[in-house]
């Protein structure tokens, strides 16, 4: 029986039902935040979430969390989608990122060795209102402009430029075949080189070409010798021998799986060393490992297989149906960004994988993806970055995150309900100073929680 599709609609018509969205969601509606009596502990939320993760990791996720309200925001995700589920939203549904703060956007080369601008992390993708991944990353601009000691009005304005440039960017795409919005890419040096002022610029072209330098010495993660070794920096970086077997078996089902094309590619090298690895804030706690490939000549590549659990968003958007949560992730990598590793591909269950306090033996199901190890990511100029060029920064991640959006979205539809942007980029930003203020009580609530025992940060 063939599939029943959604009607088509021309451009015109679906750009008018976009517009009598707003009388039935009004834009500014999303300007709206208040913390109601019955709002779940965040506290609480973090606890039950720690429970599937590696416990003694734990407390070196709370004392990165530790560090800052963004810092909070980033390992709270969970807290965070708790509370966008309750929020009013225009029906009009993306493939989200879920985790949509400024850290998690960064440069990377695509195979053909082109720098691109993209959203760089994926594990709390779902499909959900194109809503929330807005309002977090304004969160995370207000919160990273406080950081940098902005003024309240400046803060504010990193969130509205974001937004608008958001805005901007579906009002254009939608002006394209869908083959043509879909072929779309952030080509990072022309956006570097329209910027205004020579110092910024200068300085990011210096760290650009900084980035990709790293890429071909394998980001100083090998140590020298005659075949290529990871170099372990502890406690952090560290081989667990218990756990070896387990890893390289889940690798090499990973090979086994691969399409053809690339399959080819990787049964010319061989995996000759796994390490373990921590990472992140949020995913602190879920089971990274690095897997060094290279050929008989010892040419290296770098493969990282990292968990994947379920989405944050699965609890208010409902379960993703896919064969594991690491199917789920690389799905909605390969939806949103513009150009996708190429190796990306998910993994069985590694149930070996269970001792030393890692898992619960009695728990089934884990589930991993397998991507390329990536050069460090522009990102980090989000969090240590100059007053003067963070707010190019938060129109670039407005522009990306409306190219990604773009993919799964029905473009005219939201371009009709944004309009030109100004109402509800004013309105986004609105959410952004409460969600921050949000924010920062948590926070406080969390290093109590620290302080009276209740959690423990190494």
């Amino acid at each position: 029986m063939e599939k029943q599709f959604a009607p088509l609609h021309t451009r015109a018509e679906s750009y008018e039902i976009g517009k009598t969205l707003r009388h039935e969601m009004p834009r500014r509606s999303n300007g709206e935040w208040r913390s109601g009596k019955d709002r779940l502990d965040p506290v609480m939320i973090l606890e039950q979430q720690g429970k599937s993760r590696i416990q003694n990791l734990l407390p070196i996720r709370y004392a990165r969390m530790r560090v800052s309200p963004l810092a909070f925001l980033r390992g709270a995700a969970a807290v965070m989608a708790s509370d966008l589920g309750e929020t009013p939203a225009a029906g009009l549904r993306v493939q989200s990122c879920g985790d949509c703060h400024l850290a998690n956007f960064g440069s990377y080369a695509t195979p053909e060795a082109i720098p691109v601008f993209d959203i760089n992390d994926f594990d709390e993708t779902a499909p959900a209102p194109f809503e929330w991944d807005l309002k977090r990353l304004s969160t995370s601009l207000v919160l990273a402009g406080r950081e940098v000691g902005l003024r309240a009005r400046e803060c504010r304005e990193l969130a509205s430029v974001m937004a608008q440039s958001y805005a901007k960017e579906i009002e254009g795409l939608a002006q394209l075949t869908p083959f043509q919005a879909w072929n779309s890419r952030i080509d990072l040096l022309k956006i570097i080189g329209d910027m205004a002022g020579h110092r910024a610029r200068d300085k990011l072209r210096v760290r650009l070409s900084r980035q990709l330098d790293s890429i071909s010495h394998q980001f100083g993660m090998i140590e020298p010798g005659k075949m290529p070794r990871l170099r372990e920096r502890p406690p952090l970086v560290q081989r667990l021998p218990e756990h070896d077997a387990a890893v390289r078996e889940a690798f090499k089902h990973y090979v086994d799986q691969l399409p053809p094309e690339r399959r080819i590619i990787l049964q010319r090298y061989r995996l000759q060393d796994v390490i373990f690895k921590v990472v992140g804030v949020g995913s602190v706690g879920t089971f990274c490992a690095l897997g060094l490939y290279s050929t008989a000549d010892g040419e290296p590549v770098i493969l990282q297989i990292k968990e994947a659990q379920a989405s944050v968003l699965e609890a208010y958007v409902g379960k993703v149906h896919t064969a594991n949560h690491g199917e789920r992730v690389v799905t909605g990598q390969r939806i949103m960004q513009a150009a996708s590793d190429a190796f990306l591909g998910w993994t069985r269950s590694m149930h070996s994988v269970s001792s030393h306090r890692l898992y619960d033996p009695s728990n089934a199901g884990h589930h991993f993806y397998v991507r390329q190890t990536k050069d460090t990511r522009l990102a980090a100029i989000g969090e240590q970055i100059e007053n003067e060029i963070l707010p190019f920064y938060a129109a670039l991640c407005g522009k990306t995150l409306g190219r990604a959006h773009a993919r799964s979205a029905n473009l005219p539809m939201l371009a009709g309900y944004l309009g030109r942007g100004r109402g509800f980029s004013d309105a986004i930003a609105s959410f952004g100073v409460l969600y921050a203020d949000q924010t920062e009580r948590d926070w406080k609530h969390f290093n109590d929680a620290i302080t009276e025992g209740r959690l423990k940060a190494a």
